[in-house]
């Protein structure tokens, strides 16, 4: 086999245990996370109190807002998932897949799909963002606290086909 038709993976070799806890916005990791962008092998320090971007590393834009469903009567809120991804000197960036609708009982109707992802970041971990149907606000990544109903962030070396998202 010819090795250089043969694509490398961005993955993460060890869990940076990312934490979004609690009623603040900023993340952490616990342990030096080391990873791979293009076959090349990097690393990250253990980080602590950093701030989340406001803006999708894919678009340039800030992240869209998720509406809750309490906000309009008897109606579905919205969710999606954000994926966390390392540039090779360690810069967190974040990129959001597009929003789908949750029914009642704040479950997605439609899977989430992964967020376009650059070749320049190696995916880390991923949240999944739900404004519910008795969410009386709106959410929007990097500005709504961790602490808040709907948010859940999975620890990944590379992303699974689909995000889990119950």
């Amino acid at each position: 086999m010819d090795q250089l038709s043969v694509g490398t993976i961005n993955q993460a070799t060890t869990s940076g245990l990312l934490t979004t806890t609690g009623a603040e916005t900023l993340w952490d990791t616990t342990v030096a996370v080391g990873f791979t962008i293009g076959g090349k092998m990097y690393s990250k320090a253990a980080s602590a109190n950093q701030a989340t971007p406001t803006s999708d590393h894919t678009t340039g834009a800030a992240f869209t807002t998720l509406v809750g469903g309490n906000s309009v009567a008897n109606t579905p809120g919205e969710g999606a998932v954000v994926v966390w991804g390392f540039q090779s000197d360690g810069t967190v960036k974040c990129m959001m897949g597009e929003k789908e609708k949750l029914d009642m009982d704040d479950n997605f109707v439609y899977a989430p799909n992964w967020p376009a992802i650059k070749g320049d970041v190696c995916p880390f971990a991923y949240t999944v963002f739900k404004a519910g149907a008795t969410a009386a606000v709106s959410v929007i990544f990097g500005t709504t606290n961790w602490n808040a109903t709907g948010v859940s962030t999975v620890n990944v070396n590379r992303l699974p086909d689909r995000p889990v998202t119950a």
